[in-house]
């Protein structure tokens, strides 16, 4: 069973629609009933799944990821727009109308929110908000994948309590954290996703492109050492094994050597890191418009880290609303999503966007089938009339390709 929020208040971007309150009272109502009968599906497992195998469809050879970034959600019609023309009638609900025209456009084989996915501050129940948020990707059944930002945890639930619901949600691939750790692991929401080759090939059971989501955590415990948190030495630690066992058990013939080059990968997380500062403007695609990259102000090594293990292609983050840019330093690309969400601050006349990301496999020599990943391309879409496409680049490419 299958359905999408809409409504008419929603339905337009927030510079040219109005509502009435009835209509938006209507609206609102429209979004509890539907909220109400997603959790009767849960609860009596009617539309609840279980993890799914993410794997690259064989028809294309290809693997999409739909990055939102900063929705803010809160309250839903209620919760009034920021930084827009014309603030009449618009609310979460044209957060919820964008991310439902990207799902349809897009067709997203996995939708990956990067924190601040509520403004917990702002949000009368926190689990109902996060339930909101995520809806249209749980009522189109694609899979979603979770981390956290610095506000999300500002409201009635905490941050374990936020990623253990987001991880019970039908369709959700968010982990709590690593299974079977031998060591305490800082912070909630640090999972490794593979991606599979498509069904039937040579590729099919083993993982060939891997993504990582990492919880950047929220405000530093010590405000004379940094404003925003980093990633801890525990997550490094959990990183770098990853990492190294991914590259030992994908490697020929599953044998001890690891592979030469190990699969690519994306990183997932929060805040941008320190190295954001380094991308030099000549190189940037896309806008920096913010008065800085607001990195926690002590380096954590993750950067470094990533680019020793060779796996990680592109980092992904948010946070800056108004930074949307990629940009490469040492190999790797540093990207932000852009502002997402209609409750969150933005810039008058300049459209909230969305990150797409594709990996796209080679075509194998012999068969006809799909080899490894060749290509990562990525390009962001507008909430505009159009829904206009930008900044499409590519992010990495197979050398031997």
């Amino acid at each position: 069973m299958a359905f999408l929020l809409s409504s008419s208040s929603s339905s337009s971007s927030p510079s040219s629609s109005s509502s009435s309150s009835s209509s938006s009272s209507s609206s609102s109502m429209r979004v509890v009933m539907k909220l109400a009968l997603l959790f009767l599906m849960v609860v009596l497992g009617e539309g609840a799944s279980s993890a799914k195998k993410l794997r690259f469809n064989g028809g294309k050879g290809e693997f999409k990821i739909l990055q939102v970034a900063d929705m803010h959600y809160a309250n839903g019609a209620t919760t009034p727009c920021e930084d827009v023309i014309d603030g009449r009638g618009c609310s979460d609900l044209n957060t919820t109308a964008f991310l439902n025209r990207l799902i349809f456009s897009e067709k997203p084989d996995l939708i990956v929110f990067t924190g601040d996915n509520i403004f917990g501050s702002d949000a009368n129940n926190s689990a109902w908000s996060q339930m909101a948020a995520f809806m249209p990707a749980m009522a189109a059944r694609i899979p979603f994948a979770v981390v956290l930002g610095n506000h999300d945890e500002e409201g009635t639930l905490g941050r374990r309590e936020l990623i253990k619901q987001a991880a019970s949600m039908p369709g959700s691939l968010t982990m709590v954290n690593p299974l079977r750790l031998s060591y305490p692991i800082d912070g909630f929401g640090n999972y490794h996703i593979p991606v599979s080759g498509p069904a039937g090939s040579d590729l099919g059971n083993g993982s060939i492109f891997n993504l990582y989501f990492l919880d950047s955590g929220d405000y530093s415990a010590d405000q004379g050492v940094s404003l925003y948190d980093w990633v801890k030495p525990s997550q490094l630690l959990w990183f770098r094994d990853t990492s190294r066992k991914l590259r030992l058990k994908n490697g020929p013939n599953r044998n001890p050597d690891p592979k030469p080059n190990p699969d690519p990968a994306l990183a997932f997380f929060h805040i941008p890191l320190k190295e954001y500062e380094l991308v030099d403007e000549s190189k940037r695609v896309g806008v920096f418009q913010e008065a800085g990259i607001s990195a926690a102000d002590v380096n954590s090594g993750l950067f470094a880290t990533m680019a020793e293990a060779g796996d990680v292609k592109a980092v992904l983050v948010g946070h800056d609303h108004l930074n949307d840019f990629c940009g490469k330093v040492s190999e790797i690309n540093l990207c932000y999503g852009g502002g997402f969400g209609y409750h969150a601050y933005g810039k008058v006349g300049w459209p909230r966007r969305a990150r797409v990301v594709v990996a796209s496999l080679k075509k194998a020599q012999k068969g006809g089938g799909w080899g490894a990943v060749e290509v990562i391309t990525t390009w962001k879409r507008l909430d505009d009339a159009n829904l206009s496409t930008i900044d499409v680049q590519t992010l990495w490419q197979d050398a031997s390709a």
